[in-house]
């Protein structure tokens, strides 16, 4: 291995008996080679030893301070004389800079002290400081309070004119009706024309006052309007300079594929999604490390990415934990630079139930119960079509109205309830939505779990940076609670039961996994854990009212694990 390439590292080991992968990585789903996890051995072997830098993982014991995870890659390369090293890199910064002795560079540099950046951030940060400043100017406190007072006070003295006004006007029409047939008529006109006199005089009592009190609130307002008109503009200015620098800093991102060509981070978004890319795209360690190989004509053999240290308090990230790259940010940039290589292919566009036997377990006029596999489609996907619901509708042809009425994830297996007709779908569907149909699902936790029961009592949304991973929120999650008991402790492994008593996306598996949950992902699970042969949870247990009988039944299936 020629070592002058710099950040270039040989296995320590002998690797030579390792058989190359056929394909490169796909790195949105993978198992990784052997040489990846080598790979990937060393450079934790380094994070656990080095002294190079100092940044706290969270790791050590009682460990004070902000706990900051990272994730880390490995790419395995070879060079022009067929040998093998591996390139390591990390996402975004470490311990506040983007330069280490033994990660790859950035593809930029937003930290080098001379570079445009810094350079523009240091005029950007004055105007944050003027504008916190005009924020917290006292007077507009004041005048906002003044301003509500007012506006107050005007509403009350508007009010009560209109009512004397109103009690005048009663007053007016009372002396009309009694004076019309009391007094001769000359004198009658002489006593109509002061009442008219009177009218008008309220009327214009009435305006002079709105007129005062539109004046005194637009005073407060007009000055009210020049202090937030200044911090207006101080913040446009600063919207449109951060703009110009994010646009800039766009610029500097260019990345290459196999075949050499180049193209920007701009036009690579345009393309994919018609759209900006997110802050901190081709940060990232995948598309550093490809373009590292590239820049230095080292071919990509096979890659992986794992996390290191403390979870975020939302995520789901288990330390030493392989995981894919993010889609958000990645797989606009990454569909680019795997340009020019044999890549695995993509799991999600193959269908995961090709052979697989859909096995009905109950069938009436109104509904039928099936068995779903593992890896099998609840309803039909963007790339694949074969799904219990298809499967369905071609074998029983004469049904009418919707079909599905629950979904388990692809991964889950077990009872899945369908309806023959519109009637059947809505009365089942109304349970769901009462919470009165019980389920019960089995998982295997790939730890042992000391609590014997409980309830976890976590909210869910879409991680929007790495769909279909979901994440913990408080502000934008939708309520999520699971009732569990554990069942017994198989090889230090835990069997647990799980009555859902909401139904979010993926929600017993971030319930395992999290560590405000049970802290112990499912076994198999390749979003929150480790792949494995299957995802380890089956609904095995549902009860219900029938729509035709209106009688409780219910249906069980034994976990396959």
């Amino acid at each position: 291995m020629h070592t002058e390439i710099p950040f270039l590292h040989q296995f320590e080991n002998d690797i030579t008996s390792i058989e190359k992968p056929d394909k490169f990585t796909y790195p949105f789903c993978y198992d990784p080679h052997p040489l990846s996890i080598i790979a990937a051995e060393q450079l934790q072997q380094y994070l656990h030893t080095q002294q190079d830098f100092e940044h706290n993982f969270g790791l050590e014991e009682g460990q004070e301070g902000v706990k900051i995870g990272k994730m880390f890659g490995v790419l395995v390369v070879e060079d022009n004389l067929g040998n093998l090293g591996y390139l390591a890199a990390c996402s975004g910064k470490l311990a506040g800079t983007y330069k280490h002795k033994y990660l790859i560079p950035p593809i930029f540099d937003m930290l080098d002290e001379h570079g445009f950046f810094l350079t523009e951030e240091r005029t950007i940060n004055p105007l944050n400081r003027e504008i916190e400043s005009l924020m917290q100017n006292p007077q507009l406190d004041i005048l906002k309070q003044r301003l509500e007072e007012v506006k107050e006070k005007s509403a009350q003295e508007l009010a009560a004119a209109r009512q004397l006004h109103k009690a005048n006007k009663a007053e007016r029409k009372k002396i009309r009706t009694t004076q019309k047939t009391l007094v001769p008529i000359e004198e009658y006109k002489v006593i109509e024309e002061d009442l008219i006199k009177q009218s008008y005089r309220d009327q214009h009592e009435y305006d002079v006052l709105r007129q005062r009190t539109k004046a005194a609130i637009a005073e407060i307002e007009d000055s009210l309007a020049q202090l937030l008109s200044e911090i207006e503009a101080r913040k446009e200015l600063r919207k449109q300079k951060s703009s110009d620098l994010q646009y800039r800093l766009f610029d500097q991102y260019h990345f290459l594929n196999a075949h050499g060509q180049t193209r920007s981070v701009l036009s690579i978004f345009e393309e994919a999604i018609q759209m900006l890319p997110p802050a901190g795209a081709g940060d990232c360690a995948a598309p550093k490390l490809l373009q590292y190989a590239y820049q230095h004509q080292l071919k990509p053999i096979c890659m992986a990415e794992f996390w290191w240290g403390f979870s975020p308090s939302a995520e789901v990230r288990k330390h030493g934990y392989f995981y894919p790259a993010c889609r958000s940010k990645c797989e606009p940039i990454l569909g680019h630079m795997l340009q020019g290589l044999d890549v695995d292919a993509n799991p999600m566009l193959t269908n995961p139930a090709e052979n697989k036997a859909l096995e009905i377990i109950y069938d009436d006029d109104a509904i039928i119960v099936v068995n779903k596999p593992a890896e099998f489609l609840s309803v039909p996907g963007i790339n694949v079509q074969d799904s219990v619901q298809n499967r369905i509708i071609a074998m029983y042809p004469d049904i009418t109205g919707p079909v599905i009425i629950h979904r388990l994830d692809m991964s889950t297996s077990g009872i899945l309830v369908l309806a023959k007709n519109k009637e059947a779908h809505q009365f089942i569907q109304d349970q769901f939505i009462k919470h009165s149909i019980q389920k019960r699902y089995t998982a295997l936790l790939d730890a042992v779990i000391e609590e014997k029961e409980g309830i976890i009592d976590l909210p869910l949304r879409v991680d929007l940076e790495d769909r279909p991973r979901q994440v913990v929120c408080y502000e934008y999650g939708k309520p999520a609670r699971t009732k569990y008991k554990v069942v017994g402790i198989e090889d230090n492994k835990t069997r647990i039961h799980y009555y859902p008593l909401t139904g979010r996306t993926h929600q017993l598996r971030v319930h395992s996994a999290h560590s405000k949950g049970l802290n112990t992902p499912i076994v198999g699970d390749d979003l929150y854990g480790k792949r494995a042969d299957r995802l380890h949870l089956h609904a095995g247990y549902i009860s219900f009212v029938h729509p035709l009988s209106k009688e409780q039944i219910s249906f069980e299936v034994a976990d396959p694990f």
